[in-house]
Order: structure tokens, then sequence, then C-alpha cells
């Protein structure tokens, strides 16, 4: 995120002039904005290359599995990924050099456990790369999905096991309507204070997210004021996202989203995808995304993707405000603005 001296009106007039991405290049933008600085990398598809150099021209020296951990050195400029002129970026690890869009930036942060859990629940994240949800509050219980770092869930309570004295948080999803355990120390509660407006002090009407499908680009306006400028990746051929004028009136912290069920390719299934805005009622939204880091494409089955601490920004930034014990608010006709072109 970042904050250029550029207003809405120039940057319309850039827009409309189709010199959008040279000028954000200029100002430096002319890279996928990819998620803050993380000290580990997490593979999000299986076959992922370790190359000898940035490039894909380079030898391959390694094929990694999908979830694979590694540790992240640096961040280089080299070849732009395929279909995306836009990241160039890629991480240097031991032995090499990966493409940064197949990473997701990740951290290992356990937690202590926090015993007060109101009666409604409480939102929580996932702090470490990856965590198993299981059946029941046991290690040997049957398990359930795979929760990814970032992903965001209701947490309904605290449940000790004394003859494993291990400690557990119940997990509501609200899809598949059943509850899930995950071991305490790899979940972070989000204080009420993460939750709370951003810019409450500017009027409802001054606040405006323009979205540039051309060059995948999500800008926010507070009145004349540029205050947000990042890359995105929006809906592909066959599941566009829609041009028009909308507002972010339905917003959820933590949505398991899946087409399962649906007619359509290409089945996912992803639950707690964090931090959604809603402007349509068809179901795109704005998001947080832990499956991908390759931002400047469209590659969504719809919904605007955005790197997760992006997409939280978002969604304290916007009308209107989802309280921080609800798990979700639909207010048709209210919201931030939303322009997409």
């Amino acid at each position: 995120m970042k904050n250029l001296q550029l207003s809405r009106r120039d940057f319309l007039k850039i827009s409309a002039s189709g010199a959008l991405a040279f000028v954000l290049a200029e100002m430096g933008f002319d890279r996928a904005l990819a998620a803050p600085p993380a000290s580990q990398g997490r593979v999000t598809w299986s076959g992922i290359p370790l190359y000898d150099a940035p490039s894909f021209q380079a030898n391959q020296l390694h094929l990694f599995g999908i979830d694979k951990v590694v540790s992240l050195k640096a961040e280089v400029q080299g070849d732009e990924s395929y279909g995306n002129p836009f990241n160039k970026t890629w991480y240097e690890v031991d032995g090499g050099y990966v493409f940064s869009g197949d990473f997701q930036p990740v951290e290992t942060n356990y937690q202590k456990p926090i015993y007060d859990i109101p009666a409604g629940g409480r939102l929580g994240e996932i702090s470490v790369p990856m965590s198993l949800t299981h059946l029941g509050p046991y290690t040997y219980a049957k398990n359930g999905h795979r929760l990814y770092y970032g992903s965001t869930h209701w947490i309904m309570k605290v449940v000790i096991t004394r003859d494993e004295k291990s400690i557990w948080y119940e997990i509501f999803d609200d899809e598949l309507k059943k509850s899930f355990y995950v071991p305490s120390y790899n979940m972070r509660l989000i204080p009420t204070e993460e939750l709370t407006m951003l810019s409450p002090e500017v009027p409802a009407a001054d606040k405006l997210i323009h979205v540039d499908l051309a060059t995948q680009m999500v800008t926010a306006f507070e009145g004349q004021k540029m205050v947000l400028s990042t890359r995105c990746s929006s809906g592909q051929r066959g599941t566009d996202t829609p041009k028009g004028e909308f507002t972010t009136f339905h917003k959820w912290p933590s949505r398991h989203m899946t087409n399962q069920g649906d007619a359509v390719q290409n089945v996912y299934n992803l639950p707690g995808v964090p931090w959604c805005s809603f402007f349509t009622g068809m179901g795109h939204a704005f998001h947080g995304t832990y499956w991908h880091n390759d931002y400047g494409r469209p590659r969504s089955h719809g919904c605007v993707n955005l790197p997760s601490e992006i997409s939280k920004w978002l969604y304290r930034w916007t009308n209107p405000l989802v309280p921080p014990e609800e798990d979700y608010l639909n207010l048709p006709g209210q919201g931030t603005r939303v322009i997409i072109v």
C-alpha cells in the first residue's frame, strides 16, 4: 500500500488515456505488490521448480511439493510470470531461486491460548504456515481440512483435553455448518482494535474504490486524495469480474468459499477466506488470498483477489462497519462506492 501524490482527477485522465500502467511504473508500481515481506514461503501448487537463476529459462534443480515451507533469503527481480507482465518478483532461497507467484509469504508465530471467548464467538486467524483441523479435540481424532496462514475463522470456545494436556479452539465452518478443532497455539485471536473503522472522519460519500481490469489495479480515494493503489487478480475469462458501479454492502471477516455442487469446472474449496467485502448479490467480493501470490493478471472465479493485509485494510476502510462481535453484515443499498472499468 502506498500513499501517492496523484489526485483522482489526474488518475482518471491518465486511465482514460491508456497510459495508466506507464505512469504507475514511474511511481513504483511496475510490478505486483506482493504480501508484506515474510521470513518463509509456502508452496501453493505441487511441482514448483527451484532454479539456479531468477529466470524460467534457467536450469531446474528441484521440484517442491505443495505446502512445503522454505526460508526466504531475499526478494529479487527476474523474469515475469507467464501472462503477467506486472510480476517479476522472485525469492532467493537455499540453493537457488523460486518465482514469487507460487509461494505464499508466511510466518511461524505460535500463540499462547486465550480462554476468554464470548458466547457469540470471536474472530481468529491462522498464525503458522499450515494447520490441520480435527473432527474432535484430540490429536488422534480424524483430520478435517487444512487451514492456511492468514485465513480467518470464527472461534466458538476453548476446549481443554486433560488426558492429552492440550488446548484447542473449536471453530465453526459457515459453509459446512459444523465444528472443527484447531490447536490453540496455531491461531491468533484478532484484537478489537484491528476491527475498527479506518479514516472514520472521512464522509462515507467521499470514499471510492476504482478497479481497472486492464491493468489489474485497485485504487482507493478519499475525495481527490489517493490513499491506496495495488495490483489485484480479477476474474479470468468465463468468470469475469463484472464492470459497472456497485457498493460494498455485504461484508464477512471470514467466509468458506466453494463452487462445489455447481456445474462449473475447476472446483474450488477455500475455507476461511479472509476480509470479504462483497459488492454484488452474485458473490463478487474483494477478499484476501492464501492460494497464490501472483497479482497483476486475471485468475479468480470473479472476485477481486488481493493480498490479505491489503484486503483487511479495505475491509476496515469501507462502509458499512462490521461490529467485532458480528460474523457478517448485510445492508443492501449502503456501503462504499465501487467503480469497475
